[in-house]
């Protein structure tokens, strides 16, 4: 991102402060450009069946759409920021569209297992950027705090909103729901701040590098030992270029920010309890009351829509407490939950322990996002973004892994 680009937080004072006149994107349209890439993970999950049926394949293969969405996402959430950053707003929105677009019609028009892999895929990387792009552009903690409310409540609700548009028009409509997030393409691009990209140049083998540690930190959870040898090769192998090209595709300003350091360690730790809790709840509830699936999934989405919701007001009522409350607050919320749900002997108890953890990580994303941005130079902002977003998604792919290994 440009320099010259209005910085959304100062950096000294409280996060929710102004640091630049102009009027930026409407905090709505930026809220309406990330949460649809919520529809790409929770959404195929009641209609995963169907494809499964219709082209004749089993469940584990069609997964596949889901474990493309999800690698694209993590891969593509610091590669679109690093287009941001040195490329610029524009050039990274349009990107971005073109990718949705394209995975959109790719789902959408060819029912072949293939296709829609490949169309997950293009949906995931688009939308892993504009997510990107639109936390990067927040002028507060109000309007950081409406985009991650955003993202919490389309998970919350995806999984039914693409049942019922599935039913109504096609389960491949139902897969291509990210692509509402183009609605939001035109007012990002006639609001967004000006300012020409920066003259740094694109530092390739940065990208490959870290392109590579994400994949294998994705394969983690299903291949220990090899996935995690190769983390490790590629993570010292990182290392080791970040001595040489401080200001490469991961500058050295955000690897050596304590603060961004440490709250993104700890919005992976938030989704990781948050996302271990929905994959275990199912389970929990059935174990303790007579309850149908779909009374299961009823019971679990209000939890799930109370974090997401109640976020927005937490994140702007905590947006000038100091790095340590929030630090300590939202992970005492999560450990509370987690806490109840382990002595719980009730689905109440249970459901309320949901709702404490979903409410700790989508507040938690919000509040330590916005310091994350506050902890960097403005010209790392977009680059930031992409890599505390990051660590959430990680943390969104090992809970439930992690909470598996637990239970058996």
């Amino acid at each position: 991102m440009s320099s010259s680009t209005p910085a959304s937080f100062t950096h000294g004072g409280a996060p929710d402060q102004l640091a630049a006149p102009g009027r930026g994107v409407p905090a709505a349209w930026l809220a309406l450009l990330a949460g649809p890439l919520s529809f790409g993970i929770a959404g195929p999950s009641l209609i995963l069946p169907d494809a499964a049926r219709d082209l004749g394949l089993d469940l584990g293969a069609v997964t596949w759409i889901v474990t493309a969405f999800g690698w694209a996402i993590a891969i593509g959430t610091p590669l679109m920021a690093g287009l941001q950053s040195h490329q610029g707003v524009r050039r990274a929105l349009l990107t971005c569209a073109a990718l949705v677009a394209l995975g959109a019609v790719l789902v959408v028009s060819l029912p072949s297992l293939p296709s829609l892999v490949l169309g997950s895929a293009a949906q995931g990387l688009g939308t892993a950027g504009f997510t990107t792009i639109a936390m990067s552009l927040t002028r507060s903690a109000r309007s950081m705090g409406l985009v991650t409310a955003a993202l919490a409540t389309v998970g919350a609700t995806a999984p039914l909103i693409a049942d019922l548009v599935g039913g109504l028009l096609s389960w491949q409509a139902g897969l291509a729901l990210p692509v509402l997030s183009l609605l939001a393409v035109p007012c990002v691009l006639r609001h967004r701040p000006a300012g020409p990209a920066p003259d740094a140049p694109f530092d390739p083998v940065g990208a490959v590098l870290l392109t590579a540690l994400v994949t294998a930190l994705v394969f983690v959870p299903h291949s220990w030992t090899v996935a995690g040898t190769a983390a490790v090769a590629a993570g010292g192998l990182l290392a080791l270029h970040l001595r040489s090209r401080r200001d490469g595709f991961l500058p050295a300003s955000i690897v050596r920010a304590p603060v961004f350091l440490l709250v993104s360690g700890l919005a992976f730790l938030l989704a990781a309890t948050n996302f271990g809790m929905i994959y275990l709840l199912p389970a929990l509830l059935a174990g303790q009351a007579d309850w149908t699936s779909g009374q299961v999934g009823a019971a679990i989405l209000g939890p799930l829509m109370f974090g997401g919701l109640a976020s927005y007001g937490t994140i702007a009522a905590t947006a000038k407490a100091p790095v340590k409350a929030v630090a300590w607050l939202f992970p005492g919320l999560a450990a509370a939950g987690v806490g109840l749900a382990c002595l719980s002997v009730s689905p109440a108890a249970l459901l309320i322990a949901q709702a404490l953890t979903s409410l700790a990580a989508a507040s938690g994303q919000g509040a330590f996002a916005a310091r994350a941005a506050a902890a960097v130079p403005d010209g790392a902002r977009s680059t930031a973004m992409g890599q505390f977003n990051l660590c959430y998604l990680l943390g969104a792919a090992f809970g439930p892994a992690i909470a598996a290994a637990l239970a058996g």
